[in-house]
């Protein structure tokens, strides 16, 4: 199981593999400035570059969760903190554009580890009245791993240090891997696949004692149904709930997020920044994005999921809507400081909403039996987004001018507020065996309707 530890470490060397995945997405934004002086990049191979690491998350988190389902939470971890020492190690020492690629596809198989096992962890891990905050910590170090690149960027520009951008990432990955002896296995995972002993050792941990006799009892229920993850990930009482899941993902990808983390530095020098003053703006927006997902971790066990997202999408969409007009008003040229102050809008709505609480209502959507399997689907499918806007901002931004390519996300916004509405359901409040016997009952009462129909 491991050594023994308080519930503190328990979950901050668990949302460990987030702050990498933050380190990895934004330190490109800023290396992407002084690599093109060493290693010659036009629109396309510049989208290449970034967009590789998502092409990696894409198997990485397709494979991942599957993995953790049949070898544990833990191992897995272990498993993605060597791949990440591996690609910080090549890019570091990159000579060429495709040794760089090789390095962000690397780096993006243990990305997509993160993305699929993280949540997955850190929710199995926390009582059910803490699980949105407790939940939320994959966010905040993703936010941290983000704020501490764009702190690393700027620390290097008088050099053009690049390499050491980007090779800095193995110091959090040697963490993860020492403390990967230090987490506990899921307690889920270990009553399906060890013992109940096991399962109570760890659930004392991080659970008050009143609470395991009734969290074990239901896990055993759920568990006595004898289906494989394979048949429960393919069944037809699963598939609305795993689409659902995967738009979700989806969206949180494409709304306009990723083109900030990315390419702020980018989007500012075209305002007529420099390079050291493009990077220290995104320092700004990195720490108001640390410091929103601390709110909204105190938040999100008081205000319902839904109603957290809807008034996120309406706060971005406006941000979004403010800075077109304005740019499209007075002209880019002039907007330098109209856009960052847009962007740290955007930041702050995304940063307290939609940010953690996909995080945090991903691994509750689904069944235990397939949790690990069927979160890697819907990280794959967010990698697949996230890959979208890494490789085709750039070009967008050459095609049309830089106030209708956010006038798409801003569309793009107004069409996850519908989804949400319409679609997500409320899972905050209830245990994640409650919101598994609700969906397998709500999915076959609508089978038999069906059936009695035809």
């Amino acid at each position: 199981m491991g050594i023994k530890v308080n519930k503190k470490l328990i979950f901050f060397l668990g949302a460990l593999g987030g702050l990498l995945y933050g380190y990895d997405m934004g330190v490109i934004s800023g290396a992407l400035l002084f690599i093109r002086d060493d290693i010659p990049l036009n629109s396309f191979t510049e989208g290449l570059v970034v967009s590789s690491m998502l092409v990696g998350a894409i198997f990485g988190s397709g494979a991942s969760g599957p993995m953790s389902d049949r070898l544990g939470r833990r191992r897995v971890v272990f498993i993605i903190a060597i791949i990440y020492i591996v690609g910080a190690l090549i890019l570091a020492l990159a000579p060429s554009m495709p040794i760089l690629v090789l390095g962000r596809l690397i780096i993006g198989l243990a990305v997509g580890g993160s993305t699929a096992i993280v949540p997955v962890y850190l929710s199995e891990m926390a009582p059910t009245e803490q699980r949105g905050s407790l939940s939320s910590l994959n966010q905040l170090m993703i936010t941290i791993g983000i704020l501490s690149s764009y702190l690393i960027n700027y620390a290097f520009t008088p050099i053009e240090g690049w390499r050491w951008m980007l090779g800095l990432a193995i110091v959090p990955s040697v963490i993860l891997l020492v403390g990967v002896a230090f987490m506990p296995e899921s307690p889920r995972w270990l009553l399906e696949h060890r013992s109940e002993k096991a399962a109570r050792d760890v659930m004392k941990l991080t659970f008050k004692d009143s609470e395991i006799d009734k969290e074990i009892a239901d896990m055993k229920e759920i568990n006595s149904i004898s289906e494989s993850t394979w048949n429960v990930l393919k069944s037809p009482w699963l598939r609305p709930t795993l689409i659902i899941g995967s738009i979700f993902a989806l969206l949180q990808q494409i709304i306009g997020i990723n083109a900030i983390i990315y390419y702020a530095p980018t989007i500012f020098n075209k305002a007529g920044l420099g390079n050291a003053t493009s990077i220290l703006g995104t320092v700004g927006i990195g720490t108001v994005n640390v410091l929103i997902t601390i709110v909204a971790i105190m938040i999100i066990d008081k205000i319902n999921r839904k109603r957290l997202l809807v008034i996120g999408n309406i706060g971005m969409v406006a941000s979004l809507l403010i800075m077109a007009i304005l740019i499209w008003t007075i002209g880019i040229q002039s907007s330098a400081w109209i856009i960052v102050a847009c962007l740290t809008l955007f930041i702050i709505f995304f940063g307290f909403t939609w940010g953690p609480v996909l995080w945090v209502m991903l691994p509750e959507l689904f069944p235990m039996r397939a949790r690990g399997a069927a979160t890697g689907v819907a990280a794959l499918v967010l990698s697949i987004g996230s890959l979208l806007v890494a490789q085709f901002f750039p070009i967008l931004t050459e095609v049309l001018s830089v106030e209708q390519v956010f006038l798409i996300f801003a569309a793009i916004g107004v069409c996850a507020l519908i989804f949400v509405i319409k679609y997500l359901p409320e899972t905050r409040g209830r245990s994640l065996e409650e919101i598994e016997a609700d969906l397998r009952s709500r999915t076959n009462a609508a089978n038999a309707n069906i059936e009695e129909t035809k």
